[in-house]
């Protein structure tokens, strides 16, 4: 079995960290009734003896003793993560895997990148080999940040880099949490400029999430339950906003709605990782399957389905409508509308009773609405993994290579330029040691190039499907 280290960047990267390990200990407990230490739970934690402190020998078998997250904690600002280590899941962290300052990077990519950068570098590598060495066969790291702020955007993009230099075998999965339009950063759009370079030239996949679209998702499920449409009682623990069953701080803050659908995203994405089933699907296949051109590795996710009714049964209509609802613009995590686009690849990862025929019938009816590049019109990649989420009968992430991000990236350029062109806030970067101007147009002109890759794949779309030509022999 592999392992994963999940690296958890700046205020949103630890708060969704956060939430993920929680709910993680929650899936594996209704998993795992015996207590026992098993090949699912040492995909992400270790088992440690603690008889003999906290430095004690890792176990492999046998009973749960302590259990520790592979996990490293890193922020520029000390309050999130005392926070953490004040709250219900302090043992779940290894005191030793904690990185935090007091000042904050003020929400400036180049302090982050630059400045605290160098300062922690040997520090961090450190860390990172300290996790690995704990690691049987280490297959892939998770850096959760968002674009926004100076710590995620700046120290979470130089993590990255690190990571390449450092593990080059080792797959890297970033969730990156994009500012909306009315962020209260003004800075923002230079931030996520500035780091998605970096995203784009050193992850091997990327997750880009909306704080929009998540916002409209709760407000979504709030408006469902409350008017009573739904004409049924929601099961409980069913929410994919919920906390319920999970170890609970003293207050459930208004971002945390949000951070669990980022946590069950990643909880179903490492699902096959972590639990059996009929077709698992490894993490290295999601980037082997689903990027055919090394830039082009931003994956536009969905989740379903969003709750559960405690009354109904999940006849195969039910299924199918859970399919069909990855596809429709509701369910997506940024702002996009996959279905008019054009896909490279789609991934369905299915979780609970589903069987491969469901699969394969969903596939075929939702093929004719779906435009795939002439190239890969089979372009899809499914697993299926028989442990379904807590409160689920079954669920369903799908990952799409499509190039509904683009507008996204469009949105983010266009916010760039207009503080650009008035040089706006600009003496904030360039009076840090190493930040020139040319950082800036570099940025976008990377930001510029990846958008027009995505400009030359969508003129392709709707042209008729051409076999390629064959070798002819002469007789």
């Amino acid at each position: 079995m592999t392992q994963s280290v999940v690296v958890q960047v700046g205020q949103c990267g630890n708060q969704v960290g956060c939430r993920f390990w929680d709910l993680a200990l929650r899936e594996h407990a209704a998993a795992n009734k015996k207590g026992i230490y098993d090949e699912a739970l040492s995909s992400f934690f270790r088992n440690i003896d603690t008889r003999s402190g906290d430095n004690g020998p890792d176990i492999y078998k046998g009973k749960i003793r302590s259990l520790k997250a592979r996990a490293l904690l890193i922020d520029m600002e000390e309050g999130v993560v005392n926070e953490i280590l004040q709250g219900p899941l302090r043992d779940v962290f290894d005191s030793k895997q904690l990185i935090t300052d007091v000042s904050g990077s003020g929400n400036n990519w180049a302090v982050g990148h630059k400045i605290y950068g160098c300062q922690y570098q040997e520090n961090i590598v450190e860390k990172l080999r300290k996790t690995a060495e704990h690691c049987d066969c280490l297959q892939c790291f998770f850096i959760i940040h968002s674009m926004g702020g100076g710590t995620g955007s700046g120290l979470g993009t130089f993590v990255l880099n690190l990571l390449e230099e450092e593990f080059p075998e080792v797959y890297r999965f970033v969730t990156s949490v994009y500012p909306s339009g009315e962020d209260d950063v003004i800075t923002s759009p230079y931030n996520s400029v500035l780091a998605m370079k970096e995203l784009t030239e050193h992850a091997d996949c990327v997750l880009p999430i909306e704080n929009e679209s998540l916002l409209e998702i709760v407000n979504k499920i709030h408006q469902m339950i409350n008017s009573g449409k739904l004409g049924s009682t929601v099961k409980q623990n069913s929410l994919v906003t919920s906390s319920a069953g999970c170890a609970k701080t003293l207050s459930e803050k208004p971002f945390d709605a949000m951070n669990n659908i980022v946590a069950n995203l990643l909880l179903n994405l490492t699902s096959s990782a972590r639990f059996e089933g009929s077709l698992n699907m490894d993490l290295n296949e999601i980037s082997m399957n689903l990027v055919p051109f090394p830039r082009l590795h931003y994956l536009v996710s969905s989740l379903t389905p969003l709750y559960t009714l405690a009354d109904v049964n999940v006849p195969s209509r039910r299924l199918d409508q859970m399919f069909s609802d990855a596809f429709s613009r509701d369910h997506q995590l940024i702002q996009a509308d996959p279905k008019h686009s054009l896909y490279l690849a789609c991934a369905l990862l299915v979780r609970g009773n589903v069987q491969v025929s469901d699969l394969r019938r969903n596939i075929e009816r939702l093929k004719p609405s779906l435009h795939f590049v002439s190239w890969n019109q089979e372009g899809w990649k499914t697993g299926l993994c028989s442990v379904p989420p807590v409160g689920h009968s079954h669920s369903l992430l799908a990952l799409a290579n499509n190039t509904c991000v683009k507008p996204t990236f469009i949105e983010l350029k266009d916010r760039f330029m207009k503080l650009y062109k008035k040089k706006a806030h600009l003496h904030h970067y360039l009076q840090i040691d190493g930040m020139e101007q040319n950082c800036f147009s570099e940025a976008i002109s990377s930001l510029s190039d990846l958008i027009e890759e995505y400009n030359e794949l969508d003129a392709t779309k709707g042209g008729p499907r051409v076999d390629p030509s064959r070798l002819k022999i002469a007789v």
